[in-house]
């Protein structure tokens, strides 16, 4: 059974950073892409950004792009999300996924609050 769970979500001052984890079992995590949503109140999911299985290319979305960096580490079956200079704009629910034979997977979400 496959399963995600982030953490390292909570408050953060903006122009801060914080950095999420995601954990995971259930399959063959250096096998497959791994990416981040996320989910402001009252608005669709918005992509953050992907890594490829052996983390050797990453793309970012253009909100995000030179802010936040993904990363991964097969030997620990994590992938990260290094977010820097944090605004408003980014307090939402992060979601860490992935997709596994055309089924897509997602964590329960860790939450990013962002103060002024």
């Amino acid at each position: 059974q496959v399963e995600l769970v982030e953490s390292g979500g909570g408050s953060v001052q903006a122009g801060g950073s914080l950095r999420l984890s995601c954990a995971h079992s259930g399959f063959r995590f250096s096998n497959f892409y791994m990416s981040w949503v996320r989910q402001a109140p009252g608005m669709g999911l918005e992509w953050v950004a992907s890594i490829r299985s052996d983390g050797t290319s990453a793309t970012y979305g253009s909100a995000v792009e030179g802010r936040f960096k993904i990363d991964r580490d097969n030997g620990k079956n994590t992938v990260t999300l290094q977010m820097n200079n944090v605004g408003s704009e980014d307090a939402a629910e992060y979601y860490c996924g992935t997709c596994i034979h055309l089924v897509p997977y997602w964590g329960r979400g860790t939450q990013v609050a962002v103060s002024s």
